[in-house]
């Protein structure tokens, strides 16, 4: 009774439960624990160079510690002009970007006019949104329409970005430093391929879930090229030293 009338907060901490976090704090020390956040390894990447965008990813797919699979597709089609790269939980992300595709297309077919980047955007963002970050896939969309070339990023929890270029995945980090020291607006195609390449590279030697080979996606007005394998990674070094000329970007190892 006399510690009612000291402690405004009696009342409340005595009825009060921290049964749930100290359950969540002894899921924390167990090493074991079915709650454990998996890494997964992807390095991807866009720019928007002068005549449209391009976007680039690795090709490794891992399983905890193990590479599943050396070549798999990261770049996937939304519509005739527009993709869109996804990093996370494979099966999330194809079957999210599958979602997107087919109401791009039934939307085309309603209205007969071409698929708007931002419409896919708010498409994805918002079936992100809704289910509060428990689909595990970080995208990012390009693509080009009326409005010219446009680059967003899209968070798991449902969050946007429109930049100039745009890097996501645990390989993220390197790929942004090349892509913040070496890019440029007035880059052309061959440089912009140039630069995107060291950017995804930079990924794949700095992070172990990052590997495989370099798939891109050009997409300007009308046209949308896919080129699997540009770039082959099967004998990965453990360190590279980047500089700069003229025009380009060239890799020392």
């Amino acid at each position: 009774m006399v510690q009612k009338l000291f402690d405004d907060d009696h009342f409340f901490w005595q009825t009060f439960g921290f049964k749930n976090f100290w359950r969540n704090e002894l899921l924390t020390v167990r090493k074991n624990s079915f709650f454990l956040v998996k890494k997964t390894g992807t390095t991807i990447a866009g720019i928007i160079f002068k005549n449209g965008l391009i976007l680039a990813s690795d090709t490794r797919a891992t399983n905890n510690e193990i590479a599943c699979d050396s070549n798999c597709e990261k770049i996937h089609y939304l519509a005739p002009n527009i993709c869109c790269c996804g990093a996370g939980t494979s099966a999330d992300t194809e079957n999210v970007t599958n979602l997107a595709a087919n109401h791009l297309e039934l939307q085309r077919l309603s209205s007969g006019k071409e698929s708007r980047v931002q419409v896919s955007v708010a498409i994805l963002q918002n079936f992100l949104f809704h289910h509060n970050g428990l689909i595990s896939a970080a995208l990012i969309v390009g693509g080009f329409d009326f409005l010219g070339a446009q680059l967003f990023s899209i968070h798991p929890h449902g969050s946007t970005e429109n930049l100039p270029f745009v890097a996501m995945g645990s390989g993220s980090l390197a790929a942004t430093t090349i892509l913040e020291r070496f890019y440029k607006t007035s880059l052309d195609l061959n440089s912009a391929i140039k630069l995107i390449k060291e950017s995804i590279l930079a990924g794949i030697y700095s992070d172990i879930g990052s590997g495989g080979n370099i798939d891109f996606c050009i997409i300007q007005n009308e046209t949308l090229g896919f080129k699997r394998n540009l770039e082959s990674q099967s004998n990965k070094k453990t360190s590279g030293i980047f500089f700069h000329t003229s025009n380009s970007i060239k890799t020392k190892i």
